[in-house]
């Protein structure tokens, strides 16, 4: 159950978009890294805050009302990714047009707030707050126990930053002969973005979309 989770919240394509971008500036390996440990530490705090709350549901046996969370969230992926979606496919890309303003700021920000955008980023995107809170949900539904909990748990973070370990790993061992490919995959994610957005969008969408309802109808 966690596998779709993973992938869905890993494939976003607009993450690896900024660190890559990150990685073509001065001090690139720096800004990108402090940009993605802001990420990760957003998500580490999920965990530990979320964990919190729903183990003693768990604690207290509160099973049917926790068995509706994970299916509930899972059906709220779907919509929103579905949404997501249409609003990709309404919207043509017009590839005469300049890259949004925040792409451009991102150059010149410092590791401080490479970091602090970084934590924003996943802050205050929705879907990411229900990937999270459904991972979560998944693993508490399975009473594991904590340890394996949170094991879990740090694997699904893990795979959220699956696109961007590789050219931060590639960046760091051999910058120079890196540079070129890498900044070939940032223009080729550019490029592709809205299609790659759409076809994740829906065909994740669709999926978690029927996830949610079938474990909605098995509680119910």
């Amino acid at each position: 159950d966690l596998i779709p989770l993973m992938l869905g919240a890993a494939l976003a394509p607009i993450y690896p978009v900024v660190v890559l971008l990150l990685l073509q500036g001065a001090g690139g390996l720096g800004k990108a890294s402090a940009f993605v440990l802001g990420a990760v530490f957003v998500r580490v705090v999920q965990g530990i805050v979320f964990g919190f709350i729903f183990r003693p549901a768990v604690d207290a046996e509160a099973a049917a009302g926790l068995a509706l969370i994970g299916p509930t969230l899972l059906a709220l992926i779907g919509v929103l990714l579905l949404i997501a979606a249409f609003k990709k496919w309404r919207k043509p890309a017009d590839p005469d047009a300049p890259p949004p303003a925040w792409m451009s700021a991102l150059s010149g920000l410092s590791a401080f707030k490479a970091a602090g955008a970084g934590a924003l980023f996943v802050a205050v995107a929705v879907k990411q707050w229900v990937f999270t809170l459904a991972a979560i949900a998944v693993v508490e539904e399975a009473q594991p126990g904590l340890s394996l909990g949170v094991g879990l748990y740090l694997l699904f973070l893990l795979a959220t930053q699956a696109p961007v370990l590789l050219p931060l790993l590639a960046f760091a061992v051999a910058p120079a002969r890196s540079a070129q490919p890498l900044a070939a995959a940032h223009g080729w994610l550019v490029r592709h973005n809205r299609v790659i957005a759409m076809i994740v969008s829906l065909v994740f969408g669709l999926w978690f979309l029927y996830k949610g309802v079938t474990g909605l109808l098995i509680v119910g």
